[in-house]
């Protein structure tokens, strides 16, 4: 292995846009607002699963009288 191949490949240039910069405060109603949501999506899939799950019991009921 040569040396010029280890510096060639040491010499990586950064572009600007690499570069972000994040913020330094968060805003935490934001983040209430967010968890409140995924909180309400949840639990419409939780509601929609047992309803499909009794509608179906109850069609099988209905099918086997």
């Amino acid at each position: 292995m040569s040396t010029e191949s280890l510096h060639r490949t040491s010499e990586i240039e950064e572009t600007p846009s690499q570069h972000f910069e994040t913020p330094k405060r968060v805003n935490v109603d934001v983040l209430k607002q967010r968890l409140l949501e995924e909180k309400k999506k949840e639990k419409v899939k939780r509601t929609i699963i047992l309803s499909s799950v009794i509608v179906s019991l109850g069609a099988l009921t209905m099918l086997t009288y």
